[in-house]
Formats: structure tokens, sequence, C-alpha cells
């Protein structure tokens, strides 16, 4: 973990674990509700990346193998891009998974 500088300690800032932090914003609703909202996503997305990982994939090689960029396949695993179901398909493809809806 990063050591505070003394600059940041006179200005009073402190460090506290992530878990510490999340449970303060989910007291408040709004938070809450998005994050809430987002779960499903989040979900698709931990247990793709946690099959690249089994596999012991980069990225780059995932992309690689199904004919994407690895900027493309980045953006997607961090949540900050909204991929055809056809991208998907192609993420899940080259992972030798399949997609069940229940």
């Amino acid at each position: 973990m990063k050591k505070l500088t003394k600059k940041d300690k006179e200005l009073g800032y402190q460090m506290m674990p992530f878990s510490k932090i999340r449970a303060k914003w989910m007291k408040d609703p709004e938070y809450r509700k998005l994050h809430k909202a987002s779960a499903f996503e989040f979900e698709i997305l931990k247990a793709i990346i946690k099959a690249r990982a089994k596999k012991k994939m980069s990225q780059r090689e995932l992309a690689e193998k199904i004919g994407v960029k690895q900027s493309a396949l980045a953006r997607f695993e961090s949540g900050r891009s909204n991929p055809t179901l056809g991208f998907l398909k192609k993420v899940v493809s080259g992972l030798g998974l399949t997609v069940t809806v229940k």
C-alpha cells in the first residue's frame, strides 16, 4: 500500500481499506441503487476474467485468438464499454465457455 506523504497528512488525508470506503458508500441510497443495477454486468465480467486467468491467458492472447484488439478486450473487462452480444459471444467462445441464462 502506498504511504502518505507529509503533505497528504497535512491536508488531512488518511489511508483506509476499500471495504470501509464501500461500506460508507453503501449507506447512500443512490449509490446502493446504482451498485445493484450494475451487479449483473460485473458478475459476468468477473466470471470471464476468472476463466481467462484460470486458463493462464493474457488479454493479448485472448484478443488475438478471437480477432479483436487487446485494448477492446481491456475496455470490456473493465466495464468501460457496452459490448454487443456478438462481442460477448466471441469472448466466451474464445475461452471455451457458453452463456446460460436461468
